[in-house]
C-alpha cells in the first residue's frame, strides 16, 4: 500500500508541476504581449503537455500492474494509445 500512495503522490505531483508550468506560461504570454513570444511558449507548452499525460499514465499502470488482470491493463494503455492517434488527427 505504502508504494501505491508513492506512485499516487508522484502522480499528483506531476500533475501540480505541469499546472505551475502553464500558469507560468500564461502569464509570460501576458507580460511579453508579443504574439510571436506567444507561440514559442505556446509550442514549448505543447510538448509538455502530451509529456506529463505520457508519464502520469505510465506511472498510474504501474501502480495498478498487480492488482488488475493483463486484459484491462492492456486496454487502458489502448486508450492512451488511441488518444495519441486521436489529436494528431486534429
Amino acid at each position: 500500500m505504502p508504494e501505491r500512495m508513492s506512485i499516487a503522490l508522484a502522480m499528483g505531483l506531476l500533475r501540480l508541476l505541469s499546472g505551475v508550468l502553464e500558469l507560468s506560461a500564461g502569464t509570460l504570454m501576458i507580460l511579453f504581449n508579443n504574439v510571436e513570444t506567444a507561440l514559442k511558449i505556446n509550442a514549448v507548452l505543447a510538448f509538455i503537455g502530451p509529456t506529463v499525460l505520457l508519464l502520469v499514465t505510465s506511472l498510474g499502470l504501474v501502480g495498478i500492474a498487480g492488482s488488475v488482470s493483463l486484459e484491462k491493463l492492456l486496454t487502458v494503455l489502448c486508450g492512451a494509445v488511441l488518444i495519441f492517434i486521436g489529436l494528431n488527427k486534429l
